[in-house]
C-alpha cells in the first residue's frame, strides 16, 4: 500500500509556501481568519485591508495549486454598523482577477446553529465555501458524494403521468422539467450545493473549528486516493485528520505555535511531524523538530 505522507508546518504560509514546487497540490481546503476576528491568536485583519492581506498569499496558492485542482476558501462576512461588509465580495472580484476561476459556491448549513437576533437581524446559520479553479477542465469526482434517494422515491416515482417520462416544456415557462422516470430503480442521487453539517462541538482548544465531514466532503470530490491536500490556515488539523483517513498527502501551516502543536497532537498517532520555519517560527529553519507526541 503507498506510503501517506504528511506534515504540519508553523509560520506564515506566504514564508512557507515558497518552499514547495508549482504545480504541488491537488486541493487546497481552508478557513482562514476572518477580518477583525480571533484577534487575541492572529491579530484581526481589518475587513477594509483584509483583501490586501489575502492577495499575496492566494497567489502563492495559485501557484502551488495544480491545474486539475481546486481551491476551496471556507469563509463569511461581518455585520459592521448596522449593514454586512463586502470584504468577501471584494474578495471574490479581486481573486478572479488574479487569474482564478469562480466556479462554484456551496452553502454550509450548519443544523445545529442555536436561535438569536440583534436589532435589525437574526443570527446566521451559513457559511461559504467558496471553489475557485485555474482552469476549466479538473478533477471532479461528483460519484464519490452522492446521497440516499430519501422516502420522496416511494411516493413520488409510484405513479408517473405522461410529463414525467419526458424533458417537456414548463407550463410556466420556467424551462425544461425533468424526466423523474430517470430515477426509478435508484439508490442514490446527486447532492445540491447546500451541505447540512453540525458544527464543531467537541473541545480542540481553538476557537472556530470547523466539523471533520466538512473537509472529507471536499476532498472525496476533488481528489483520489494519494493525492495531495493543503490547508494553508491549518488550525487544529481537521483538514489533514481528514485526508489522511481518506489516503491523501497533506500539509497544514499555521501561524500560531500552539494550534500547530493541537493539530500535531490530533494526528501524532498517524505520524506526522511538526515543522518550523525562519528564525520569526523557530530555530531550525524548515528542519524537522522533534515531533510532540
Amino acid at each position: 500500500m503507498r506510503e501517506i505522507k504528511s506534515e504540519i508546518r508553523h509560520g506564515d504560509c506566504l514564508e512557507i509556501l515558497p518552499d514547495y514546487p508549482d504545480n504541488t497540490f491537488d486541493l487546497i481546503v481552508t478557513s482562514p481568519p476572518y477580518a477583525d476576528r480571533r484577534k487575541h491568536t492572529y491579530g484581526g485583519t481589518p475587513p477594509e485591508k483584509y483583501v490586501e492581506w489575502f492577495l499575496p498569499r492566494s497567489e502563492q496558492f495559485l501557484r502551488v495549486l495544480k491545474p486539475t485542482g481546486t481551491f476551496v476558501l471556507n469563509i463569511k462576512e461581518k455585520a459592521e454598523n448596522g449593514e454586512r461588509h463586502t470584504f468577501v465580495i471584494e474578495l471574490i472580484l479581486a481573486l478572479r482577477k488574479q487569474g482564478w476561476l469562480w466556479t462554484e459556491e456551496f452553502i454550509w448549513h450548519k443544523k445545529n446553529c442555536y436561535p438569536g437576533k440583534w436589532p435589525n437581524r437574526f443570527r446566521d446559520a451559513w457559511e461559504r465555501c467558496l471553489q475557485f479553479n485555474k482552469t476549466r477542465q479538473f478533477k471532479m469526482n461528483q460519484e464519490a458524494v452522492m446521497v440516499p434517494m430519501g422516502d420522496w422515491r416511494e411516493a413520488r416515482l409510484k405513479s408517473l403521468g405522461r410529463n414525467d417520462v419526458v424533458r417537456f416544456d414548463s407550463q410556466v415557462g420556467s424551462g425544461f422539467g425533468k424526466n423523474i422516470a430517470n430515477w426509478i430503480g435508484r439508490d442514490k442521487a446527486y447532492p445540491t450545493n447546500v451541505l447540512h453539517l453540525a458544527t464543531e462541538c467537541g473541545n480542540k482548544s481553538h476557537s472556530a473549528a470547523f466539523p471533520q465531514e466538512l473537509p472529507e466532503w471536499f476532498i472525496k470530490l476533488f481528489t483520489d486516493e494519494g493525492d495531495s491536500v493543503l490547508d494553508p490556515f491549518v488550525g487544529s488539523g481537521t483538514t489533514c485528520k481528514a485526508a489522511h483517513d481518506l489516503r491523501r498527502n497533506s500539509v497544514g501551516i499555521d501561524t500560531v505555535r500552539q494550534y500547530c502543536e493541537i493539530a500535531n497532537a490530533e494526528v501524532a498517532p498517524l505520524e506526522y511531524q511538526l515543522l518550523e520555519k525562519g528564525p520569526k517560527y523557530g530555530k531550525n529553519n524548515g528542519k524537522p523538530n522533534k515531533k510532540l507526541h
